[in-house]
């Protein structure tokens, strides 16, 4: 007997609502790591040249955790549901861990804490996107997108100014004694984990996933439309060919920096390691290939050099996208503080008070992309996605620049607004895009995949922006900043190579 094929049916705005509502728990704890980690990592003794290896564990679990659970979770099905699993453990995990941060003995112990929050942090975000997938037909997609844009907006403005609420508000200490971190940014981590874990608690109470017959039957009705790129399967040959390349790359890379160190940087050992990592997943994947292993892992490598050609489009877009926003949670603590506040003693009164306006500054673009949210689906209706983008790109390219001109540090506010519409925009339209590129059987993965594309220019900033701060800027983060609207300048003119999915 075969199943009818049916459509999904369209949700209501409150159903829309609590099905994206857990993102606001996922985003607060996110806004919490993005505008405090370094201010953390500072109070416990780094510096510019070593701020980005620290971090380097936030992008490099989300390479490895993303398609990981995008594999599983396609492929899940228990009492709690499909994605709920996942959003479930994550939370749990995630929430303790901001507990624990903020209370971490030494920088390396903070470092290691970074690792735990950022992969339960992902382990909870990642199915969410797939969600949308799931629960919403094609033409629903880019509302569900907008609505998690909302609900990040949201979330990154509280979350974001806690400190300094806590210090103008309610009168509690933004100084501590060396090596502790002040009890404005412990508070603010603390509430983070409740909010975490109750948000996510919301969604798994309020919605209700489909059936695995129902999700088959609407993934029959989508794909029948879906038009597949000619896939050509990657033969062992070619897997162990690039993976000799790239290891051969990767170590005189390593011999050049070991050999250059002092007028490089040690962090470029980064980018040498991520040579060498793309180079034994590559031999490994060959060496599945030849003996026809089948398992997560090569499902994983296959549709990477497989991927749909809107996706690879979509993600130079990305790549491009993200390197500013990477940029803009490291280094505008430093930037901030030293060319505006004018100190950079994590002691001084100077610095921490501009380090709690990093926290306003990080609150006013979240603010604006609320606004941005709701805004990009009036502006797409006169324009399209691919423009609409390329324009709120350009805006957040000129916010980024601007940190170099403007001098008030009351005045970037402006330079946030701009960063807003981007951040707005970064997290709706490409996805709204892509959801309507792929297979619905495989969602989770490629949305997990995709995930690629966000985490490598992080990997590539953590390599290169603490060697052209400390060795050609001078010690200036700020430059980190203006590095970064360049790229999301670039970004937007990529946007015009993007074509849209087309469907029989």
């Amino acid at each position: 007997m075969t199943t009818k094929m049916i459509t999904k049916p369209q949700l209501n705005f409150w159903q829309i609502w609590n099905m994206c509502f857990g993102f606001m728990g996922i985003q607060f704890g996110f806004a919490l790591q993005n505008s405090n980690v370094s201010r953390i990592f500072q109070t416990l003794g780094a510096d510019y040249s070593n701020m980005a290896i620290l971090w380097v564990a936030a992008p490099i679990t989300g390479l490895l955790v993303q398609p990981i659970i995008g594999y599983f979770s396609d492929n899940t099905w228990n009492r709690l549901g499909r994605r709920k699993p996942y959003f479930l453990f994550g939370a749990i995990a995630a929430s303790l861990s901001l507990f624990i941060m903020p209370n971490s003995p030494t920088l390396w112990v903070a470092a290691g804490m970074l690792w735990i929050m950022d992969a339960s942090i992902n382990v909870s975000m990642e199915p969410f996107r797939a969600f949308v997938g799931d629960m919403l037909p094609r033409k629903q997609r880019a509302m569900g997108y907008a609505m998690q844009s909302f609900f990040i907006g949201v979330a990154s403005v509280i979350a974001s100014s806690l400190p300094w609420m806590m210090t103008n508000w309610f009168d509690i200490s933004n100084v501590a004694e060396p090596g502790m971190v002040p009890d404005t940014v412990k508070f603010a981590f603390y509430a983070g984990g409740v909010v975490f874990l109750l948000a996510v608690l919301w969604t798994i109470y309020s919605t209700k996933e489909y059936s695995p017959a129902e999700l088959k039957a609407f993934q029959e009705a989508e794909d029948k439309d879906y038009i597949e790129d000619n896939f050509i399967a990657r033969s062992a040959k070619k897997y162990i060919t690039g993976g000799l390349i790239w290891l051969v790359v990767g170590i005189a890379s390593f011999a050049l920096v070991a050999l250059n160190v002092e007028k490089l940087d040690k962090n470029l050992f980064i980018l040498a390691g991520g040579f060498c990592f793309f180079a034994i997943c590559q031999l490994v994947a060959g060496l599945m290939a030849k003996n026809n292993s089948k398992n997560g892992f090569a499902q994983v490598m296959s549709d990477l050099f497989s991927m749909p050609q809107t996706m690879k489009q979509l993600a130079f877009v990305q790549f491009f996208s993200w390197f500013p926003f990477f940029a803009m949670w490291t280094y505008t603590t430093a930037a901030v503080t030293d060319f505006h506040f004018g100190s950079s003693d994590v002691t001084s009164a100077a610095f921490n008070e501009g380090a709690d306006w990093v926290g306003v500054l990080f609150s006013a673009y979240n603010l604006t992309s609320v606004f941005a949210a709701i805004c990009i689906p009036m502006v797409v209706k006169y324009f399209n996605l691919r423009i609409a983008h390329m324009i709120n790109l350009f805006l957040g390219g000129a916010g980024f620049i601007s940190f170099m001109f403007i001098k008030d540090p009351t005045l970037l506010i402006i330079s946030m607004i701009g960063i807003g519409f981007a951040w707005a925009s970064i997290l709706s339209i490409p996805y709204a895009i892509l959801a309507n590129a792929l297979p619905a059987k495989k969602m989770g993965l490629y949305m997990g995949i995709f995930n690629f594309f966000i985490v490598l220019p992080q990997i590539l900033a953590a390599s290169v922006l603490g060697f052209l701060i400390t060795k050609v800027f001078d010690n200036q983060p700020v430059y980190s900043l203006v590095i970064g609207g360049v790229s999301m300048v670039f970004a937007g003119l990529l946007t015009l190579r993007v074509k849209e999915p087309e469907y029989q």
